[in-house]
């Protein structure tokens, strides 16, 4: 039998996968507790009675359920619930070290004001009925002046009722800048909205799919679920399912799936068009479905009567094999393969998303993906993408307003999302630091960040803290002392997510209608407070008709009176599953393959940026030759969590060797560089310089390094602060001129020797 090069790398690095998928971890994490047991804040509990309690885990948007096992009120061990839709009994290495986030040292235990420059650590405590004084009556003032839009708020979701409370807030106050953390989720909405007509949760039935088209998805590196992707890697074993990964380097999915496609990173978008051209030219789409469902695809008339090319006349002039083949650096043999493939596959499904789907992707690659599962019918059906209505549980009255309120909720986002260039955007919290830097004076006077850690998560650190700088008063409602938190003016810590009540939504990539309910597991530890009942304490200290949009006593009478009758259900089972209707839900009743949105130009950059066009707008090609990308890793978080002491242990050498990230390197491009495996280099691009190490690895073409995200944190504590870097700090964020989403991909770089 031979085995050729890339056969070979993928089965080395597929073993390396299948390691990382298997029990063996979980053992080493047994062997951990065992030898760190002298850490100082690691808690031996008393001899006692066990007993467990159902919650739901709250450290990323997958909302697994958990089973938590208790000596008295120690909590000691965390598992997977066994039945939940999501995770089934299962859990991830970061679920597994909850526990250490609750006891361990990155807590705030009790309200905090700054009282030395920001970032300084220099805190005060202060008690809980001072600090609601005290920026209520901040807030009072700020509105008093007449400019209630200067109000901002940033949160991970805009789903569950604690989000649901702080978006409230703003309202009745007279701001309309709630602000979301961007996800590949805000590009689905977008994509979904222009061409379903329909902004509901996009969730995928990758558990009957039989191919699974995946560009750039890392569905074994943390995507959506991690726990529900390794199931469905087993499933799909069993059942002989097609995965096919497109990406430019050799990740733990491309090596375990059936097949990876080495791309040019930037060039997705082409491939798919490419794809839809052989399917269309061949014949091979759903021509039921296009016929009876779609709109666009053949010539056609607006309502001035111009005539607008179709989308298949435009692929098929555009997007030949031959020309995807030279935009993508992909053969042309294997374009048409996979295109027939897929085509010839009873349930098929695409989809796209960087890494773990923790950020937006170009809307343009997008609905060309999106556009794949239209041509095979593959919409709202078994096996493949479907589009679940959003939660519809929280029902409270709409609020009274008055002048002040009425007149700032109708004043443009700061982000300009839902403008006139932005209107399919529901938030766009990228734009935010170049506004504020742009102005003399911040748009925004007060922000309040929940469940978000933007200073660490968004692209150009050092422009985001200089537009933070900018901001009078910043409000923190984190439970750890991350970067965000460290550089505000109060901290109102809330509960970790063992300690309080919340419900948690439907997750991204699900296709059932799922609301769970987290519970307390212990007694809060510390002076801390669940940020719902914070929110409404600020309301009722404020007065008048924003106290009187909060009639509830405290956030747990609120949540059970907007849960109802669920509310009993959902705190003996943990979760109620919805029934929902999977019939097409369009406008139209059509699904629309805009040929006017998509830009099917070949020659155009924002889908075929040859020779990295995008990236080049960063630097210039003689002066930075390499591409930088980045990759995410199960075994590093990289949103609004820090990664846990006992997980960090987990992460490999050639991810993390001593204190210094590793970048992967081509051992061609290293050779010509004069590096060898371990090298110390300075990796420079147009926005900051980093310290790194070189790691020689064939799974990544020649030309580009990568860096994994989730290191490099200034905050926490010494497991976790000082290791590696921050990759968000090395690039600055390119706006989708359709989106306003940032589609930054990758940047221009250089490495020389330290």
């Amino acid at each position: 039998m031979k085995i050729d090069r890339r056969s070979f790398l993928a089965l080395s690095i597929g073993s390396t996968a299948g390691i990382h998928l298997t029990p063996l971890p979980w053992k080493l994490m047994d062997d951990m507790s065992i030898w760190t047991q002298n850490w100082p804040w690691t808690p031996v509990p008393q001899d006692g009675a066990a007993s467990y309690v159902n919650s739901v885990c709250g450290l990323c948007t997958a909302g697994c359920g958990i089973r938590v096992r208790k000596i008295e009120n120690r909590a000691v061990k965390i598992e997977g619930l066994p039945g939940h839709p999501v995770n089934d009994g299962r859990i991830c290495s970061l679920g597994l070290s909850g526990l250490q986030l609750l006891y361990g040292g990155t807590r705030v235990k009790t309200p905090l004001k700054r009282i030395g420059e920001r970032g300084a650590g220099q805190w005060q405590k202060i008690s809980w009925k001072q600090v609601i004084d005290e920026i209520s009556k901040k807030l009072s003032e700020q509105r008093k002046s007449g400019n209630p839009q200067t109000l901002g708020a940033i949160c991970n979701s805009d789903r569950g009722t604690t989000s649901h409370l702080l978006n409230r807030f703003l309202t009745v106050y007279g701001s309309p800048n709630f602000l979301r953390t961007p996800s590949v989720q805000s590009s689905y909405e977008i994509a979904t909205t222009i061409m379903n007509g329909s902004s509901g949760t996009v969730g995928f039935d990758l558990e009957n799919s039989d191919y699974i088209l995946s560009f750039g998805s890392g569905l074994l590196d943390g995507w959506v679920s991690p726990v529900r992707m390794i199931r469905a890697h087993s499933i799909w074993k069993d059942k002989k399912a097609r995965v096919v990964q497109i990406e430019p380097r050799l990740s733990h999915t491309a090596a375990k799936a059936d097949q990876w496609i080495a791309i040019k990173p930037g060039t997705n978008a082409a491939l798919a068009l490419g794809i839809a051209h052989v399917i269309i030219k061949e014949k091979l789409y759903d021509k039921n479905f296009v016929e009876k469902y779609g709109f666009g695809f053949e010539e056609w008339k607006d309502e001035k009567g111009q005539t607008h090319k179709g989308f298949k006349q435009s692929v098929l002039e555009n997007y030949t094999p031959a020309n995807v083949a030279e935009i993508t650096g992909i053969d042309v043999a294997a374009i048409i393969s996979v295109a027939k493939d897929f085509a010839k596959s009873a349930k098929p499904v695409a989809l796209c998303g960087s890494g773990d789907g923790g950020a937006p992707v170009n809307l343009n690659e997008m609905m060309a993906v999106h556009a794949l599962n239209a041509l095979k019918g593959a919409i709202n059906n078994k096996g493949g993408l479907q589009i679940v209505p959003n939660p519809d549980y929280i029902l409270w009255p709409e609020s009274e307003m008055d002048k002040t309120a009425s007149k700032g909720i109708q004043t443009e986002r700061v982000d300009g999302a839902g403008g006139k260039k932005y209107a399919q955007a529901r938030s766009l919290l990228n734009r935010l630091p170049e506004v504020i830097n742009a102005s003399s004076e911040s748009p925004l006077q007060t922000l309040l960040v929940y469940n978000a850690n933007p200073i660490y998560t968004m692209a150009d650190s050092v422009a985001v803290k200089e537009a933070f700088s900018k901001i009078p008063l910043i409000v923190s409602f984190s439970p750890y002392m991350d970067e965000t938190a460290s550089y505000s003016d109060y901290i109102l810590p809330n509960h970790t997510y063992l300690e309080r009540y919340e419900d948690s939504a439907t997750p991204y990539g699900s296709v059932q209608q799922l609301i769970s309910l987290a519970r307390p597991v212990v007694d809060p530890l510390f002076n801390t407070k669940q940020t719902g009942d914070v929110i409404i304490s600020l309301a009722k200290a404020m007065g008048g008709h924003i106290a009187k949009a909060f009639p509830w006593k405290n956030y747990r009478a609120c949540l059970e009176k907007t849960l109802g009758d669920k509310w009993k259900t959902l705190a003996e089972h943990g979760y109620i599953v919805a029934k929902k209707d999977k019939a097409p839900d369009t406008a139209s009743a059509k699904f629309d393959f805009a040929a006017q949105a998509v830009n099917t130009d070949s020659k155009n950059d924002a889908v075929a940026p040859a020779d990295f066009k995008p990236a080049d707008l960063d630097g210039d090609v003689t002066a930075f030759p390499l591409v930088l990308i980045p990759y995410d890793t199960m075994r590093l978080a990289s949103g609004f969590v820090g990664t846990p002491p006992f997980v960090i242990k987990t992460v490999g050498d050639y991810i993390l060797k001593e204190n210094d990230s590793c970048v992967d390197i081509n051992p061609q491009t290293a050779a010509k560089l004069g590096l060898t495996e371990g090298n110390k280099v300075i990796l420079t691009t147009p926005k900051n310089k980093a310290s790194v190490r070189v790691h020689l690895s064939e799974g990544i073409l020649p030309g580009l390094i990568a860096l994994p995200r989730g290191l490099g944190h200034s905050a926490y504590d010494k497991f976790l602060a000082g290791k590696g870097v921050n990759f968000n700090a090395l690039y600055a964020p390119m706006t989708d001129p359709v989106s306003g989403l940032d589609m930054t991909w990758g940047v221009r770089a250089k490495i020389s020797k330290a």
